[in-house]
């Protein structure tokens, strides 16, 4: 098959979205398809490079003011780009991995076309209202008109996607598009087991979270709970990523007196990335707007144990006294608890561990790649009937 992918964002930008993108991408190209995806810019001017046999087509972009790393493309500077790119590729099927900019243009033109589309929906109307500074009294509204509008542009596929069964739920319940299909966005579970393989022994446990340093990703409870652990319970904390929060963040890690036990290392390699995995005793994902959280399943491919946010899809992964602990939202007293436990009781962390790789072995990035080479078969051959939708 011949492949072509879009979304707004793709590495070297930093997230989880981006990554599932481009492992998909790898992960065709290594099943003998042709593989081409559009993508911004990570220069501002547009280009076209090979990377790895995968043809990534940049389109122009401009730095988004209010988050670093982040590039978005204007309609009319874009629109004719990729009517070409359609032209010249003459793909078998389109997969949009989003609404925005670059997805909505390409939906459509590919739609007017005839050529087979498939969506996936990596968004949540949190992370828009936190990057675009929605002030609090209208976010409700803007939640539903974003809905509104992802609707609108998911709708245009055969099939519509997203990677857990409460991320299907909310197409439904809040998109007015039933029908989804829920696949994991997978990963290679191998690689983490072999970093925490590697992890040298340590006396003094770590504590790890990974991710945007974004107000919907709650850092700031975690470094609150970290701070009320008992002085005879001995602790490092460890931040990966960077964000709109972080100096903000870093000064509450002055303010509660934990500075010489935490480290904020912003964005790190991949081979970093797994070293950080293996070196942690327990992985902690506040965010509340997590559709399923890879970074929260790497870990737990890692064999860590869990402590997540009682929202959205975290449950799915996260089963209390079994790999883990849930916390409700804003109980920093509760995640402050759970630490405890898990960083006084080695054994514990041990056992859940071993619980969080079997459950995240059922996330195994070669499944996740069946499925999506199955339906591009489908919509190809004509055999799936577009979904039925409640929202145009």
């Amino acid at each position: 098959m011949k492949i072509l992918i879009g979304h707004d964002t793709y590495p070297p930008d930093v997230n989880g979205a981006a990554r599932f993108t481009e492992r998909l991408a790898i992960g065709m190209l290594g099943r003998g398809h042709e593989v081409h995806v559009i993508a911004p810019s990570t220069t501002g001017r547009a280009f076209t490079e090979e990377q790895d046999g995968i043809i990534v087509h940049r389109m122009p972009s401009h730095r988004y003011p209010l988050v670093d790393q982040f590039q978005i493309c204007m309609p009319w500077e874009v629109a004719g780009r990729i009517n070409r790119i359609l032209d010249e590729v003459k793909p078998d099927v389109v997969h949009i991995q989003g609404h925005f900019l670059i997805t909505r243009l390409l939906s459509k033109r590919a739609r007017d076309r005839g050529i087979p589309l498939v969506a996936t929906n990596h968004f949540m109307p949190e992370n828009l209202v936190e990057l675009v500074k929605i002030p609090q009294r209208v976010r409700d509204a803007v939640s539903r008109l974003a809905w509104r509008d992802a609707a609108k542009v998911l709708g245009r596929a055969q099939i519509v996607t997203a990677p857990t069964p409460r991320a299907v739920e909310l197409l439904a319940s809040s998109a007015g598009l039933p029908g989804g299909i829920a696949i994991s966005c997978g990963i290679d579970a191998p690689q983490y087991a072999r970093a925490a393989s590697r992890a040298a022994a340590r006396e003094i446990p770590n504590v790890l979270f990974v991710g945007r340093l974004d107000q919907e990703k709650r850092v700031d409870e975690l470094i609150r709970a970290f701070a009320k652990l008992p002085s005879d319970v001995p602790a490092r904390l460890e931040i990966v990523g960077d964000g709109s929060q972080r100096e903000d963040w870093k000064a509450l890690v002055e303010k509660v007196g934990i500075a010489d036990r935490t480290v904020f290392h912003g964005f790190i390699s991949e081979a970093d990335l797994l070293d950080a995995y293996g070196r942690c005793d327990v992985f902690v994902m506040p965010g509340v707007a997590e559709l399923q959280s890879l970074v929260t399943l790497e870990s737990m491919a890692a064999g860590k144990p869990v402590i997540a946010a009682n929202a959205m899809a975290l449950p799915h992964l996260v089963h209390p006294e079994e790999n883990g602990y849930l916390f409700e939202p804003g109980d920093v007293d509760e995640l402050a608890g759970h630490l405890e436990t898990l960083l006084r009781d080695p054994a514990l962390r041990a056992e859940m561990g071993q619980r969080s790789k079997a459950i995240a072995g059922r996330h195994a990035l070669g499944a996740t790649l069946d499925r999506f080479e199955s339906l591009y078969g489908g919509v190809i051959e004509g055999g799936v009937i577009p979904i039925r939708r409640a929202a145009a």
